[in-house]
């Protein structure tokens, strides 16, 4: 190529001073070129670098997309429109991610490839040649050296041979590394236009691919698709801007009715207290007793329901029963010197809580709330959160009928039955509400106390058997008592998911609440590897027995660990003839996972004895099919023995008559052996009998 400098090689031998200048130049020349490429070189290990982290990215947004369908959002998550359109996006992401990966492995073969070759092999084999040459330069100098101090009046000619010898050595090894070094020098000033024209090349080349790559892609129908959600998008926006405008007034007409209300204690006068109020909520602060003298102030949201006081923590779903109010009274007390203070004492003086109102209005209109409550009032549960919510707006709602209820007395004891209002598809419609035990001495549970038969029977609490007969469950690996309280049982359809549970629990406390039954019976609940049984503390009898392979669900409640149930399999409901599954929900003292865990292994322990039954009746089985076999071996070799035996008797009787007087042979027929053999087996039988 013209115009490009060269060092001459051919003057190498020679090592002038003025090539050595020129090598210098050269090696100048060389550095700079080799600073140069290690620049370059980073810059495209960058493009390379973030050309591969786009395609990643874009492959991961594809897949993102792709999984948006799956999300559960609370909050809009089922928009099929918005489903469908990112769905088209993701597939067109996709392909523009397939074109990022073949635009990166293009550049690492056609840009990265070359420039990487020139900087790890041409400018290494120049660094490399460099120190060989100065090398060799110095053991050149050092021969010419040793050399040049040879005496000339005392001659060794072995001296001289071995100078000689070293000179000739070092100077063709100077001449010759010098001539690859020049050599490679003067290839490096072509190299470094290859190494940076060829990579720019690749790039532009790979660039130009990529860009008609996406323009075969991008056709008219995904134009068309563009425009459209381009114009989707600016409708949401207006949408928006005038929603955003409409809560702004909103905002800015509640800030000045809203004002005189920021104050802890309103103007009566201004804000006129409501007498007539038979339901109202708001936030109060309990006072919570901790010690003998010290109390605190928990500040609470409280509502009124039916004959109710709820009472409900920030952030939970629903509220919880704080106290009956139902006939309870209400008066003002002084308390840790804190305004608007007031007392509820309950209709038998059991109970009573101390709270504070925020002010002189919530505190009159809290006392006339409860004045004018009236105990019929009744409100059937929500169903669902909005519900719930919109049952606690000021607005007057319409109430259903409240539901009949009876009670029948079985040991002092009060056995009362519900029929719900409305009731979700797991639970039989028009079913009935069990609240309370009944006992077996009066009646029998269907379908558990009449299979057991064991209903009535009391059992010794100090272990004595006292001459009865043994008890079923003396046997049992498990044994674990609970103290639980019972809260109800109804019927249900289904016995295949924990929901079961947590909908019998959720209708049977809501009907607890709404009719005001709060009594529980308390019972000790004996877990077995047979059944389950409720046990009366105070007189041991069993009032209800629950046979563990009956028992085919059982789970505690989400939220609070202290209520439990299961579902029990009965042979019949309320359809005779029919199998029925009835749902038992109980209270415990904070253990109702243990419960579920003991119920759990008492199960295995119980599955684990029928596998080891049916084993050991297995083995049992081939046992006997053994034995019977080995009885009928033996029977035949006897049959056989007796025959030979028989045989043995027939010749041994037979020879003396074998041959008459006159030399004649007496035959015996084959009638006549059959009758004598018949007559030996009769006389051995009889013999052996």
């Amino acid at each position: 190529m013209p115009g490009i400098d060269k060092l001459p090689i051919e003057e190498t031998l020679e090592d002038s001073p003025q090539t050595r200048s020129l090598l210098g130049v050269f090696e100048e020349d060389a550095a700079a070129i080799s600073n140069y490429m290690n620049q370059l070189y980073q810059a495209m290990r960058r493009i390379y670098d973030a050309q591969n982290e786009l395609s990643a990215a874009t492959h991961l947004t594809s897949k993102l997309l792709k999984e948006y369908e799956k999300q559960r959002f609370p909050l809009g998550g089922d928009d099929e429109v918005m489903s469908s359109t990112l769905q088209q996006f993701s597939k067109v992401i996709d392909e523009l991610s397939s074109c990022h990966a073949v635009l990166s492995t293009q550049l690492a073969d056609a840009m990265m490839f070359p420039i990487s070759q020139f900087k790890e092999r041409d400018l290494k084999e120049i660094l490399t040649l460099k120190e060989v040459f100065q090398i060799a330069s110095n053991d050149h100098d050092a021969a010419i050296n040793r050399y040049s101090r040879l005496s000339k009046k005392r001659e060794n000619d072995k001296v001289k041979y071995e100078v000689t010898e070293d000179v000739y050595t070092s100077r063709k090894k100077q001449h010759q590394t010098m001539m690859h070094y020049f050599c490679a020098l003067n290839t490096l000033q072509y190299k470094k236009k290859i190494a940076m024209l060829e990579p720019l090349l690749g790039y532009m080349q790979a660039q130009i691919s990529f860009f008609k790559m996406g323009s075969e892609n991008l056709n008219d129908q995904l134009e068309e698709f563009l425009a459209n959600i381009g114009t989707s998008v600016q409708n949401v926006r207006r949408e928006m801007d005038c929603e955003v405008e409409t809560m702004q007034q909103t905002i800015e007409d509640l800030e000045v009715a809203s004002d005189p209300l920021y104050l802890p204690d309103p103007d009566i006068t201004k804000f006129p207290v409501h007498r007539n109020l038979t339901r109202k909520a708001g936030y109060l602060n309990a006072r919570n007793k901790t010690g003998l003298v010290s109390s605190t102030w928990d500040r609470q949201f409280y509502f009124t329901q039916g004959g109710n006081l709820m009472n409900q923590a920030r952030g939970d779903v629903a509220g919880g029963l704080a106290m009956d109010i139902d006939n309870c009274s209400v008066m003002a007390v002084d308390c840790e010197d804190r305004r608007y203070c007031f007392q509820i004492t309950s209709f038998d003086g059991k109970k009573s809580s101390i709270l504070q109102a925020e002010s002189k209005k919530d505190y009159e209109e809290e006392i006339a709330a409860r004045v004018n409550q009236s105990a019929l009032e009744a409100v059937t549960p929500s169903p669902s959160f909005q519900q719930r919510h919109e049952s606690l707006r000021p607005n007057p709602q319409t109430r259903p009928p409240t539901a009949r209820t009876s009670s029948s007395g079985s040991l002092g004891s009060e056995s009362t039955t519900l029929a719900t209002l409305s009731l979700d598809s797991l639970v039989a419609p028009d079913t009935p509400i069990q609240f309370d035990i009944i006992s077996p001495v009066s009646e029998d549970q269907p379908g558990q106390a009449k299979n057991s038969g064991q209903g009535g029977k009391r059992t010794n609490p100090f272990g004595e058997s006292g001459g009865r007969s043994k008890p079923e469950t003396e046997d049992s690996i498990l044994h674990q008592l609970f103290i639980v309280r019972f809260l109800g049982s109804m019927e249900v359809k289904s016995d295949d998911s924990p929901d079961v549970v947590y909908e019998t629990m959720r209708q049977i406390l809501a009907a607890r609440a709404i009719h005001n039954i709060f009594r529980m019976t308390e019972s000790h609940l004996l877990v077995t590897c047979d059944c389950l049984k409720l046990i009366d503390p105070q007189t041991q009898v069993t009032r209800l027995r629950f046979p563990l392979p009956s028992v085919v669900l059982y789970a505690t409640h989400q939220e609070s660990k202290r209520l439990f149930g299961f579902v029990l399999r009965t042979s019949g409901g309320r359809v005779e003839s029919h199998p029925a599954s009835v749902c038992y929900i109980f209270e415990s003292n904070n253990e109702g996972e243990k419960i579920c865990d003991s119920v759990g292994l008492a199960k295995q322990i119980a599955l684990h004895a029928e596998l080891d039954r049916r084993a050991s009746e297995k083995q049992k089985e081939i046992e006997r099919v053994k034995e019977k076999q080995q009885k009928e071996l033996n029977k035949q070799k006897q049959i056989e023995k007796d025959l030979e035996e028989q045989s043995r008797l027939i010749a041994a009787s037979s020879r003396p008559n074998q041959t008459s007087g006159e030399g004649q042979f007496v035959v015996l027929s084959s009638s006549q052996s059959e009758e004598s053999d018949l007559g030996e087996d009769g006389k051995k039988k009889e013999s052996e009998a």
